[in-house]
């Protein structure tokens, strides 16, 4: 079948096999060129990436693998592909680091599961067995990275399902949105969370389920006494707090540093911090794409920070962070000497909160109109990565050609 894309909302709702593969196997050129076979100092040699198939997860998976040159086991739940109906961004992403993974003789283990299930965890503890015996290691852990996106979690003991909401928290909040598919833009307003659903954004998206999982690999044995486990989350500028940071959002987000410091008080050893939230840039995802006044700001931080020469992507971005953060040669010795802010957070959204960057990008959004938006602000870029992340508009893929949707 031809696919196009189907937009609807800035969401779009169907993905092409071979953008996706392809944009994935830009993704791993990139890193081999950027490491040139070097490994960093102490790199892990068995990596686990729990959220592995799309942006930062994906994006962690790759560097440890064709940048550290790690055995991954990965675990994402993902749509799969039919004859006749394209699957999920995610599951083409999988299938193709598997077999590039494989032709570079790196062990990889992909498993698509629900990664909030108890069950799942028992079943990655035993693939992570795995893994290290067909590897030649010792069955233990060294680097875990925490990167799940999910609107929903079913509690593993309760068995009550939380549905996450993009709500500010006690008053409304309004600003302006961007339509990716029309150019057009308007004002959209939402209502505050009510604390049921506040609570249940925290559920889903804070820091309980990676807790859990650290507390089961800890509790197997599969921890190496220099493992290091990192999750991601986002501040931004203060124009977006209203929805973000001291939204719903941002408490769950408040949870996750709340679960590092007491991952850290069971795994720390000498009392050093091997458990961080890292603080990433703003980049366009299925969340962001649909969050009021983020459309427009990233359209104009891109501008601004290609023009300085600052702009990353995801795989540029966790290339920064394994290289300049977690694996310097001062940091793995000691991991008291990661680079953090005074919060303890590992900041690598630090090019663009720079001053310079945040004045430009607010000046700019402040001229913004929708005759303008196309030529004064990067809203082609944002609609370039919004498009490319489910395998669309990528260099040297003919969408005009029929395609099998089960294969890459």
């Amino acid at each position: 079948m031809i696919i196009k894309p189907m937009v609807r909302s800035n969401i779009c709702i169907n993905s092409h096999p071979a953008g996706c593969a392809k944009s994935t196997r830009n993704q791993i050129a990139y890193v081999k060129e950027q490491f040139g076979g070097k490994k960093p100092d102490g790199s892990p040699r068995l990596a686990l990436v729990i959220g592995c198939s799309t942006g930062y997860g994906l994006a962690s998976r790759i560097v440890a693998a064709f940048g550290c040159g790690a055995a991954t086991v990965g675990v994402s739940f993902e749509k799969p592909a039919s004859a006749s109906k394209p699957g999920t961004p995610g599951w083409y992403n999988n299938q193709c680091f598997d077999a590039e993974a494989s032709a570079a003789g790196l062990y990889a283990k992909t498993l698509n599961a629900d990664a909030f299930s108890n069950e799942t965890k028992t079943v990655v503890i035993e693939a992570v067995k795995e893994a290290a015996k067909a590897a030649g290691l010792p069955a233990q852990i060294d680097l875990v990275i925490y990167s799940l996106a999910s609107p929903v979690r079913t509690d593993p003991f309760t068995g009550v399902m939380h549905k996450s909401v993009i709500k500010p928290i006690g008053k409304p909040y309004s600003g302006k949105t961007f339509d990716i598919a029309t150019g057009k833009i308007s004002d959209i307003s939402v209502e505050p969370a009510n604390e049921e659903e506040a609570a249940a954004t925290v559920k889903v998206m804070g820091g309980e389920d990676w807790e859990l999982w650290m507390d089961a690999l800890n509790g197997a044995g599969l921890l190496s006494p220099v493992c290091r486990t990192v999750a991601y989350t986002y501040i931004g500028p203060e124009l977006s707090w209203g929805i973000y940071k001291n939204g719903t959002i941002g408490r769950a987000k408040e949870d996750l540093e709340r679960a590092a410091g007491e991952i850290n008080k069971k795994i720390a050893d000498g009392g050093a911090k091997r458990a961080w939230v890292s603080v990433n840039k703003a980049l366009v995802t299925r969340a962001s794409a649909v969050i009021p006044i983020i459309p427009l700001y990233i359209s104009c931080l891109f501008k601004i920070m290609k023009e300085k020469g600052l702009h990353e992507g995801c795989i540029e971005q966790i290339t920064r962070l394994f290289r300049e953060r977690l694996y310097t040669p001062e940091a793995a010795s000691d991991p008291k000497k990661t680079l953090t802010d005074a919060e303890g957070r590992i900041r690598i959204d630090d090019f663009e909160m720079r001053d310079d960057v945040q004045q430009a990008a607010n000046a700019l959004l402040n001229t913004i109109t929708e005759e303008n938006i196309m030529t004064k602000a990067d809203a082609a870029g944002f609609k370039h990565d919004f498009l490319e992340a489910h395998g669309f508009d990528v260099a040297g893929i003919d969408y005009e050609k029929d395609v099998d949707p089960s294969a890459i």
